[in-house]
């Protein structure tokens, strides 16, 4: 086994490996995967090795450095595995571990040829990392040299993300025209500053965007910047969603993390205006979390985590309904990953003149299901559902 130990630490710790497959359980082993696949990545520049694990139904990664890459290597070994195939850039290595935990290794040529990081090339984003860009710059999120700071990475990962939302957007709506854009509880407006930049530095669009919050603190910070970056189409006001009666006419509404039913007021805002677009990422949803109820779903909803998990699916879901219903043609998108943040769901709808038919009795099948009656987006958008054929709240 020494022998062995020393060949792992060796290919792991001077990064000689191209891909490596543990197979052939022991027979007492009480493993339930049936095969581990290792092979190197690169996440966020950093050098990995990525365990992948194979279950009967399922597969785990896990992503470790070399020292517990090392660590996991020999346990697995040990433990749970008779044999194992490790491709270097050396050499191939046939590991084989007999019934008395002897190991033998067997050397041959090498077939591989090169380390496959495909799993995380480097990503193309629609802002570059390692080129400055103002309003990053002045909001701390990369260094004047374009280096993009280790504590902000997830967030300039969020702004291409959401960049790149948007991107699919834009050829679906009309930019014939000056576009006016709100964003409806904007906070620090990374992702506000984000957008005005896309569409007037990098698609030259015609453009008013308005960023509105109820931090006063925020809303002045927000401003100055803007008025240092000379970004003069975008403005922030202090206020609330519900009482903004700033503007008649709105292209696209953006809400990212409005609480509660905020993110209904919002879309009922958008809906009204008619507007061509609608981004919204709803957060702390609580309306439906004492009122759905369904006999046969007791075994999740007596549970409070689940069930908190649950209303918010059920509500993202008559949302996007509604929308429906409507005449938007509505998808539920991933935002970000999960290890970032639970609010990861957005809704993208697109203004369209064919609403879906069916939305309809779905909606009121579905209600009726969890035992809803009506519900304050029903309420905010009344004017406009009671003359859809057959809706009743």
């Amino acid at each position: 086994m020494e022998d062995m130990n020393l060949l792992i630490e060796d290919i792991f710790q001077n990064e000689k490996l191209i891909y490596a497959v543990l197979s052939n359980l022991k027979k007492k082993s009480e493993a339930t995967f049936k095969k581990v696949n290792v092979k190197p990545v690169l996440i966020k520049n950093d050098k990995k090795f990525q365990f992948t694990y194979e279950y009967e139904n399922k597969v785990i990664h896990k992503n470790l450095n070399s020292i517990e890459a090392i660590q996991e290597a020999n346990n697995l070994l040990s433990e749970y595995f008779r044999q194992a195939m490790l491709f270097t850039i050396e050499a191939d290595y046939q590991i084989l571990i007999s019934k008395k935990g002897k190991a033998t290794i067997l050397k041959k040529k090498p077939t591989k040829e090169s380390i496959d990081l495909s799993h995380n090339r480097k990503k193309t984003y629609i802002i570059e990392e390692g080129k400055p860009n103002d309003f990053l710059l002045r909001l701390g999120v990369m260094n004047e040299n374009g280096k993009v700071f280790s504590k902000k990475y997830d967030k300039f990962r969020q702004i291409n993300r959401f960049l790149e939302m948007v991107a699919d957007v834009i050829p679906k709506i009309k930019t014939d025209k000056v576009l006016n854009i709100v964003d409806f509880g904007c906070g620090k407006s990374y992702l506000t500053f984000a957008l005005y930049h896309y569409l007037v530095d990098i698609l030259k669009l015609d453009v008013n965007i308005i960023g509105l919050d109820l931090k006063l603190d925020v809303i002045n910070f927000c401003n100055e910047v803007a008025c240092d970056l000379n970004y003069d189409r975008l403005k922030f006001i202090h206020g609330d969603i519900k009482d903004y009666k700033e503007l008649d006419k709105v292209d696209m509404v953006v809400t990212l993390h409005a609480c509660d039913t905020a993110t209904d007021a919002a879309i009922a805002k958008a809906v009204n205006w008619d507007a061509q677009a609608i981004l919204s990422v709803p957060c702390c949803q609580h309306e439906l979390f004492d009122i759905i109820h369904n006999p046969i779903m007791i075994p999740m909803e007596k549970h409070g985590i689940i069930k908190e998990k649950l209303s918010s699916l059920v509500t993202d879901s008559i949302r996007a309904n509604i929308l429906e219903i409507l005449g938007y043609s509505t998808q539920l998108l991933e935002f970000i990953d999960m290890e970032h943040t639970p609010k990861n769901i957005l809704i993208r709808a697109i203004k369209t003149d064919n609403p879906n038919k069916d939305a309809v009795k779905q909606y009121l099948d579905f209600k009726k299901f969890w035992g809803i009656e009506e519900l304050y987006i029903e309420k905010a958008l009344e004017e406009k559902l009671k003359g859809i054929k057959g809706f009743s709240s």
